[in-house]
C-alpha cells in the first residue's frame, strides 16, 4: 500500500476528527480513503457522463458585483432550452441562492454550468447531475386520455 503525507490547517483536523468520531472510523487513513473514493466518484460522473441529463446547479453569488446579476440573466436566456425551474433565496444583504434545474445534453448542461461558476462575483457552485431518458410520449393520466394533445417530455431516471 503507497503511503501519503497531507498538510491540514489546525480547523480542518478539528472537522475532520469530528467528522471520524460522527461517522464510527476507527482512523484517519479509513475515513480520508472514503472520502476520497466519494469525490472521485462523483468527479467521474460529473466529468464523463454523456446523453440525456437532468442537473441541478447551486450557486451563491454577490448580487452587488457590478453587472453579475445581468450577466447571469442574460447566460440562462441564452440556454433557454436547458431550464426547468429556478429558485431565488436571498441570504442577506449581499448574497443570493439560486438552484437551477436543468434537463438536456449532459456535456451542454456541463458548460453551461461551468461558465455560470466561473463568473466574477458567483461565490460558490456545484452541479449535480442525474442521468436520465427524455422521451417524448402521449398517454392517459389518471384514467384522462390525453392521446389528442401533442405528446409531451418524460425524464426517465436510468438504473
Amino acid at each position: 500500500m503507497e503511503r501519503v503525507t497531507i498538510s491540514m490547517s489546525d480547523e480542518f483536523a478539528v472537522e475532520l476528527a469530528e467528522f471520524l468520531k460522527g461517522y464510527c472510523y476507527e482512523n484517519r487513513s479509513e475515513a480520508v480513503r472514503d472520502l476520497a473514493r466519494l469525490g472521485l466518484e462523483q468527479s467521474r460522473i460529473d466529468h464523463s457522463m454523456s446523453g440525456q441529463c437532468v442537473a441541478t446547479l447551486t450557486y451563491v453569488f454577490n448580487h452587488h458585483t457590478r453587472e453579475l446579476s445581468r450577466r447571469l440573466i442574460d447566460t440562462h436566456h441564452a440556454h433557454h432550452d436547458l431550464q426547468v425551474a429556478t429558485m431565488h433565496v436571498h441570504l442577506d444583504h449581499d448574497n443570493c441562492l439560486e438552484v437551477a434545474v436543468l434537463r438536456g445534453e449532459a456535456s451542454v448542461v456541463r458548460e453551461f454550468s461551468k461558465a455560470v461558476i466561473a463568473e466574477r462575483g458567483v461565490k460558490y457552485g456545484q452541479v449535480s447531475f442525474v442521468p436520465v431518458s427524455i422521451e417524448a410520449e402521449s398517454h392517459t393520466h389518471a384514467g384522462r386520455d390525453h392521446a389528442h394533445v401533442a405528446p409531451h417530455q418524460h425524464s426517465h431516471p436510468k438504473d
